[in-house]
Parts: C-alpha cells; sequence; structure tokens
C-alpha cells in the first residue's frame, strides 16, 4: 500500500493528471468510474483564490464520490500562496498538491510553475510556507529541470522531501521541452532510487498504454504513475491497465454502447455543474475523442458540436449507437502531440 499522509492508495496506484480546462468535476467522474486512484483539480492561481476570482473559486468545488481527491495551486508568492493553502485547507480535500511544473508562458512570466526550477531556494520557500499553513498532506508536481543544461530535480526531491511534503510526481521533460519529444524517466529513476528519499514517487509522462505502463513500472520503479493526456476521451484507461497489469491480459476495447453511456454521464454533469449553455459548450472538444476510430462519424460529430439542446444531443447520441451497433474497436493508439493541454 501507498501512504500519502491519512492516505492509502493501493499497491502501484494510477493518478489523474492535473490538467487545464480538462480535469473538471465532470470529467473526473467517469475517471473515478474506471478505475482513477487519486484525482487533482484544475491548477488553481494562488493570486486567484485570493483575489476571490470566480473561475479559481469554481476550481475549489469537489465532491465526496471523489474522494481521495487534491487541489493544486501555483504561484510564485510565498505570502499568497500560504494563504492560499488555508483557503484550500477550509475546502477539505484529502490534499493540496503544488503546481511546479506548468511549461506555458503565461505562467511562467510570472514566476509560477516551472519558472521556480530556476530557484530552487524559492522554491522550497513556496513549499514550507504551503506545509506550514495547512493541515493537509502537501505534495508537489514538477519537473526534471528548466532545460537539459540545468537538470536538478535530484536537489529538487531531498529539498522538498525536507519540507515535510508527503509525495512528489515528476514529469520527465524539461520546461524546455514543453511536451513535445519523450520523457526521459531515467532521472525519475535516480529519484526513486535515492536513499535519502522516502516519500513516494509518481512518474508521468507518455503512459498511453497498458504495455507501457507495465515497462515502466518494472523499469523505473516508481510508487505509481500518473496519466494525462491519454485519459483524454479514454477513461478506460485506467482500467484496462489496472487490468493488465494483474493478469497480463488486454480487455476489450469499450463498445460503442459504452462509450455513449460515458459521454451522457459526461454530458450530464457537465450541465449540472456549469449550467445548460456553458455545459454543452464545454462538452464539445470531447466529443471527436471519445468518438475517434468510427468510419464515416464526421457528420454525427458535426451534429454534436452544433446542437443546442441536451434533448437534440441524446437524439444524435441514439442515432449514433443505432448507426455503429456491433462495430468492433481496434485497440486504440493515442496521438499525443495532438492531445496537448494548458499544464499538468
Amino acid at each position: 500500500m501507498i501512504q500519502i499522509g491519512n492516505i492509502t492508495l493501493p499497491e502501484f496506484p494510477l493518478l489523474l493528471a492535473p490538467m487545464e480546462d480538462v480535469s473538471d468535476p465532470p470529467f473526473r467522474a467517469v475517471c473515478k468510474d474506471n478505475g482513477a486512484d487519486l484525482m487533482y483539480t484544475e491548477f488553481i492561481s494562488s493570486e486567484g483564490l485570493i483575489r476571490d476570482a470566480m473561475k479559481s473559486r469554481q476550481k475549489l468545488d469537489i465532491f465526496d464520490y471523489e474522494r481521495p481527491i487534491g487541489i493544486q495551486i501555483f504561484g510564485g508568492d510565498e505570502e499568497a500562496m500560504a494563504l492560499s493553502a488555508q483557503i484550500v485547507d477550509a475546502v477539505n480535500p484529502d490534499l493540496l498538491d503544488i503546481n511546479f511544473g506548468c511549461p506555458v508562458k503565461k505562467v511562467v512570466t510570472k514566476g509560477a510553475g516551472a519558472a521556480v526550477l530556476k530557484d530552487v531556494d524559492m522554491m522550497v520557500k513556496l513549499t514550507a510556507a504551503c506545509v506550514r499553513s495547512t493541515k493537509l498532506p502537501v505534495t508537489v508536481k514538477t519537473r526534471l529541470g528548466w532545460d537539459t543544461e540545468s537538470i536538478n530535480i535530484n536537489e529538487v526531491a531531498e529539498r522538498l522531501q525536507d519540507t515535510g511534503i508527503s509525495a512528489l510526481s515528476i514529469h520527465g521533460r524539461t520546461r524546455s521541452q514543453l511536451y513535445k519529444g519523450h520523457s526521459d524517466w531515467s532521472h525519475i529513476a535516480r529519484v526513486k532510487n535515492n536513499p535519502r528519499i522516502s516519500i513516494p514517487i509518481f512518474g508521468n509522462g507518455d503512459i498511453d498504454s497498458p504495455e507501457k505502463a507495465l515497462e515502466y513500472k518494472n523499469r523505473y520503479g516508481v510508487d505509481g504513475i500518473m496519466i494525462g493526456r491519454a485519459a483524454i476521451g479514454y477513461p478506460w484507461i485506467f482500467r484496462e491497465i489496472k487490468h493488465f497489469l494483474s493478469t497480463g491480459e488486454h480487455l476489450t476495447p469499450p463498445d460503442i454502447v459504452q462509450r455513449v453511456d460515458v459521454i451522457r454521464k459526461h454530458l450530464h454533469r457537465s450541465v449540472e455543474w456549469k449550467g445548460l449553455t456553458p455545459g454543452i459548450n464545454e462538452m464539445r472538444r470531447h466529443y471527436n475523442n471519445y468518438l475517434k476510430g468510427l468510419p464515416n462519424i464526421k457528420e454525427f460529430r458535426l451534429k454534436l458540436v452544433t446542437v443546442k439542446t441536451v434533448e437534440e444531443i441524446d437524439y444524435v447520441l441514439d442515432e449514433i449507437m443505432k448507426q455503429y451497433q456491433g462495430y468492433q474497436f481496434e485497440r486504440r493508439t493515442v496521438d499525443m502531440d495532438n492531445m496537448a493541454y494548458n499544464c499538468g
């Protein structure tokens, strides 16, 4: 079993990565149904929380069926991070996570996210401020370093552990790589094998199949795996990996009935949480990924992104089920480059 504070996770847990504009409650619900062991909110600006910005506050919404659930914050100011940790504490998630990995310019230029990899002393101060300000277990998600010439994840891991964090998730790329190229898990393995490190170490980056999950588990010895882009439009990835790890066999890919059932659940929770029009509009980005692989799906997909009521969407989904009844899906291949998101 893996322990994070008072949270007990199964042996070799699968974590859903915090993804901006993706990892909202509707998406998390379908991932939880399909085997995600620990999930995180979209990352939340510490400055936004303090200003009471509506979008930031809405991201604090969590539900009991999601537990264990972590709320992730980011920022570059010690006082703002401490105050944000107190706000998060009041919402009562299972843990607080700090983002020191987001590579996008709008975050980095504010001295937050992956920018802090250039100033490990500041990273330590920000982390320690959060640890002092909350009763929750504090975890961190970060990258290998700023660029290939400044990979400093070993120092970062040791110093963050000394502040009192309870776990560390490492994305196997540098900031300069953004989401391009391949992640390098050899650095993650060195952290895991460091005799000074006693906290759980989770690996993240490029896990897109059960085979790769097993390979990386065995090769790098991490305590668990965090999955991001491969879960977009395919929450079954968690269930498939667990089955393959335990049996060595592949589950049959979800059929059209299973896919439509998940789309409906995602849609109805989106409308419930965001309201009718925003909920319908937000779902439009997901249909292509859910229905990927179906031949001649373009006409149906066009209908899904143009109709304006839940009833009309349900009707189109019924049409899709009739059209593709009995269709045999192939095992999924993931185009990771075309599934990039803002942060995670």
